[in-house]
């Protein structure tokens, strides 16, 4: 099996143009709607993966292929389509749980595919990896492959990142030059450091560089890698913001403008 433990719970740094008091910030409540809203206890990198939310996230499990509980229906694509007909066809999952879905592409796919799995825990049965499968423990906040890779997905991961928009940033330079990103999205976990709103702004920004979102099913996709610097600063996060739009519990980054 092929399996690489890598733990680094060290900080990560993002990087957005209208902030806190701009009252042309969409994204932005006024000094008014945040009087008395609670300041949210916010938690580094390595406290908020040690937190119950994070540790113990069940999103993406057991999740296929295709067939009704699948990557083809999350994402609105096939993978396997994706790849095929690919010289040495790559796949970077990231928060990849048991690895399910890489597990039935490494069958359907030639030997010299490349796919990896990244996921905070890694698979909770270990068992024997196909060749062209490897399987990292590690945190996606700080983990960097030493490759660029033809497709790149996160099924439901970003809604336990800390810093979700940091990561973005990164794995959009993680794509090959004609590879494609997709990733789930929710803007209304992206907040100020006083709790207030910051998604409208935080997707106008990823927009203008090349982004692509989809409100109805709360995806975003990338075209072609490329080196990405979004102009937010990420201060920490909130593991007890409540259910997101998937009615499971989620964390909420919070940023300052840079």
């Amino acid at each position: 099996m092929h399996q690489v433990l890598l733990y680094d719970n060290s900080s990560a740094a993002g990087t957005i143009p209208a902030g806190p008091g701009n009252p042309c910030d969409p994204g932005h409540a006024t000094a008014s709607e945040n009087a008395g809203m609670p300041k949210p206890s916010l938690l580094s990198p390595s406290e908020l993966e040690r937190s119950s939310v994070v540790a113990n996230n069940t999103m993406n499990r057991e999740r296929g292929l295709a067939g009704v509980n699948s990557y083809a229906r999350e994402l609105g694509l096939d993978p396997l389509a994706r790849l095929r007909g690919r010289p040495a066809p790559s796949w970077l999952d990231l928060c990849s749980g048991e690895g399910r879905a890489l597990r039935e592409a490494a069958s359907a796919l030639p030997a010299d595919a490349v796919l990896t799995g990244v996921d905070l825990v890694g698979p909770l049965v270990p068992r024997p990896a196909p060749p062209a499968l490897e399987e990292i423990v590690a945190s996606v906040s700080t983990w960097t492959p030493a490759r660029t890779y033809d497709l790149i997905t996160c099924v439901h991961g970003l809604h336990y990142v800390g810093d979700q928009l940091g990561l973005l940033s990164r794995a959009a330079s993680w794509a090959a030059g004609d590879g494609l990103l997709c990733a789930h999205f929710d803007p209304d976990s992206v907040r100020w450091t006083d709790g207030s709103a910051a998604g409208r702004t935080a997707v106008t920004a990823l927009r203008a560089v090349g982004f692509e979102y989809s409100p109805r099913h709360h995806r975003l996709t990338l075209r072609g890698g490329r080196s990405v610097d979004l102009p937010f600063r990420y201060v920490g996060a909130d593991p007890a913001a409540g259910p997101n739009y998937t009615g499971q519990p989620a964390v909420r980054s919070h940023y300052a403008p840079r």
